[in-house]
């Protein structure tokens, strides 16, 4: 059909699942407005442009997506430093300055656009001629047009040209790789250089699998892989360099070879490591269980902000220290005893992990932290939350980086503390308490909103876990089992790590006892102990500590 056809299925029915599509990524109909304004705007404009629209309803789905993508960089202040067209002539259009002022400016722009455009289409061939992507799939995962898709690859092949041709020859259609995927998880400040971003093709993912096995050269990376070197060599580096030049997933050996630079382990190994914690869970279990019971009136006794307070709440606050127990004591066997006199790996960041076995059984925790907010000098936020994107059993609020400035629900679980009156909230306001009771930050009482996640001052920080971590004091249990895993997990880690990565026990450990809250949250939640939040996400696992 005609681009001007388009305007007949810009009707109600389409409006209102528009209107939905905005709602459900904005913080209240007042920005859901706005952005379906600009999708509806978009859509017009494209009306009065000429073409044809093979397909009317996926053209629309692209539009608003791509407008969204546009309206959220936008909402973050951030600048998209894009540029669709060729690098020579991007140097000759940029205007020449003589200001000395002005001259590192203009390399970093000009780098940061070269550094966009090597990476946009080194990305559509590893997609289109290792991962199997089509062009218009390239397109989506990109967020630009099927004619820079294919012009970006047209200027590529001429790159290495001898070495495609080859591999058409060889092989009559383009490499696919079978699906393989990692749960690497992450401890430290990611901000110093997370080696994981841009770890999702394919083609990196199976360099790290063979490399985890034994060290490999990029030739025989190639060959195994029955792809041309060129795209081996590139990842390499990708892999090796990490964010920072500092650490990355992989590391070059003297003899030129690359060998697996974090612990990750295989689904065998993971499994092996995990079971010497599981089969001790139950019992485990059973001291936690008796000593909640013990110290209840404890635990409730501590001073939270919150007009009520449950027990429920409460253990699932703790449930990381809680699980953290055996885990410590056994770190500190494998310190003492098998690891002694090996330094451990010291970094600002550091992941670790495993092949992903589908079961998702780990959980996460994290903090973000903000200033001057809500009449608050200091804010802290932290949240438990399930890793199994597909069926968590707890979702999450927020993830490190969130802003809490940005975030008018968790704003309104700070202005209720003391109770806020609902009548002196303004229309806008009261979307976002609506929305704020839904994922469990807030409470009605009558007339009043008041906090429902735990809030404590942060000069009582200091006894917040008190309680709890004293479980381990004089528990004869605890010392034992904690002796009988660290012997066991000795014998499987030398085994697993290369010499080389035996100062990364630590995070081997991390990893083979990073089941323990989750296997914890789902025996609790089946004794009764505890409950879980009925649609995944509620005030279970979260809390603030404030300083006024």
């Amino acid at each position: 059909m005609k681009k001007q056809d388009l305007l007949k299925f810009i009707n109600d029915e389409m409006l209102e699942k528009l209107f939905g599509f905005c709602y459900s990524r904005t913080n209240d109909s007042y920005e859901a407005e706005e952005l379906c304004s600009e999708i509806t705007f978009a859509l017009v404009k494209a009306a009065r442009s000429d073409g044809e629209i093979e397909s009317v309803y996926p053209f629309i789905w692209k539009v608003a997506h791509n407008v969204y993508a546009d309206f959220s960089n936008k909402r973050r202040k951030e600048t998209d430093n894009r540029y669709e067209g060729d690098a020579g002539e991007l140097l000759v259009n940029i205007p020449y300055k003589t200001d000395e002022d002005n001259a590192d400016e203009l390399l970093t722009s000009i780098y940061r656009r070269i550094a966009f455009l090597t990476k946009a289409y080194r990305d559509a061939m590893v997609m289109f001629y290792i991962d199997g992507y089509s062009i218009a799939e390239i397109a989506a995962e990109q967020n630009t047009s099927e004619s820079n898709v294919r012009q970006r690859l047209f200027s590529a092949r001429r790159i290495i040209r001898s070495e495609v041709d080859k591999m058409t020859e060889n092989y009559n259609k383009p490499v696919s790789l079978d699906h393989i995927e990692f749960y690497i998880y992450g401890t430290g400040d990611p901000t110093w250089g997370d080696p994981r971003d841009g770890f999702i093709r394919q083609l990196s993912k199976h360099i790290v699998w063979l490399c985890m096995k034994k060290p490999m050269s990029a030739p025989e990376l190639a060959e195994e892989l029955n792809v041309p070197t060129v795209y081996v060599e590139e990842e390499l580096e990708i892999l090796k360099h990490g964010r920072n030049g500092e650490y990355g997933i992989l590391r070059r050996l003297d003899n030129g070879k690359y060998a697996i630079n974090i612990v990750l382990f295989d689904k065998e190994t993971t499994e092996k490591a995990c079971s010497v914690y599981t089969e001790h869970i139950p019992g485990m279990l059973d001291v936690v269980i008796d000593y909640l019971e013990k110290y209840e009136a404890d635990y409730l006794s501590y001073p939270y902000l919150n007009k009520r307070v449950d027990m429920n709440l409460i253990i699932w606050q703790q449930i990381s220290v809680l699980s953290e127990i055996l885990w410590k004591k056994v770190e500190l066997c494998l310190a003492d005893k098998y690891f002694k006199g090996i330094d451990r790996a010291k970094r600002p960041f550091s992941v670790f992990g495993s092949v992903y076995d589908g079961k998702g059984y780990y959980y996460g925790c994290d903090g973000i932290n903000s200033r001057n907010v809500c009449g608050f000098k200091y804010v802290f936020a932290s949240n438990l939350y399930s890793s199994d994107a597909n069926n968590p059993r707890l979702k999450a609020h927020f993830k490190c980086g969130h802003d809490i400035s940005n975030d008018p629900q968790l704003q309104l679980a700070l202005r209720s503390v003391n109770g806020l009156d609902i009548a002196a909230l303004s229309e806008k306001e009261k979307e976002h308490a609506a929305k704020a009771i839904e994922c469990g930050y807030l409470y009605r009482d009558k007339d009043v909103l008041y906090t429902k996640i735990l809030v404590s001052l942060k000069k009582d920080e200091k006894d917040l876990f008190r309680i709890s971590r004293s479980i381990s004091l004089d528990n004869g249990y605890i010392e034992n089992v904690a002796e009988a895993i660290a012997k066991k997990l000795s014998e499987i880690f030398k085994k697993a790590l290369p010499d080389y990565l035996h100062n990364e026990w630590s995070f081997a450990n991390l990893l083979a006892g990073g089941m323990m809250p989750g296997e914890m949250i789902e025996r609790l939640i089946e004794r009764g102990v505890i409950t879980a939040p009925e649609n995944g996400i509620g005030a279970e696992g979260c809390w603030m500590i404030v300083e006024k």
